[in-house]
């Protein structure tokens, strides 16, 4: 499970506006604050850089899926071609993450088409997805306070 950012945002309310039971006093309080304060950290992060993180990823997979319908990478995947030719008209982080989830779930086949596609060609087809995979992770990467 990959929390979004109303969950984690709820997920503090919640520890917040609950109170803790007394035997959780001291220590374990203190440390229950400074989770919460470590998730708003990086819940300000994904706020401010997730829809564009997703809208570049999905311009990226659009870009690869083109690719892939013109140069033949896997005939029998046909939806590729109406997916590369989309757009993120929906720029809510909702919004973006639905389209990226859908793009993300046809890659998936057209990478294992390509996996067994034969000498260099094939190769150079899987370096590019798994380039674009990193690439995507890197651009997620949130940093931890003090880090």
């Amino acid at each position: 499970m990959t929390p979004n950012l109303p969950e984690l945002l709820m997920g503090n309310l919640i520890a917040i506006s609950t109170p803790p039971p007394p035997e959780s006093a001291g220590e374990f309080a203190g440390g229950r604050i400074g989770v919460i304060g470590m998730i708003s950290f990086m819940a300000a992060q994904e706020a401010e850089k997730g829809v564009a993180v997703r809208v570049a990823e999905n311009r990226a997979i659009r870009a690869l899926f083109a690719d892939a319908v013109k140069e033949g990478w896997a005939p029998s995947l046909a939806s590729l071609d109406a997916l590369a030719k989309g757009e993120d008209d929906d720029l809510t982080l909702s919004g973006v993450d639905a389209a990226n989830a859908t793009l993300r779930r046809a890659l998936i086949p057209l990478h294992a088409a390509i996996e067994d596609a034969p000498g260099a060609e094939g190769r150079a087809r899987e370096v590019r997805i798994l380039k674009l995979l990193r690439e995507g992770a890197q651009s997620r990467a949130l940093s931890l306070p003090g880090m």
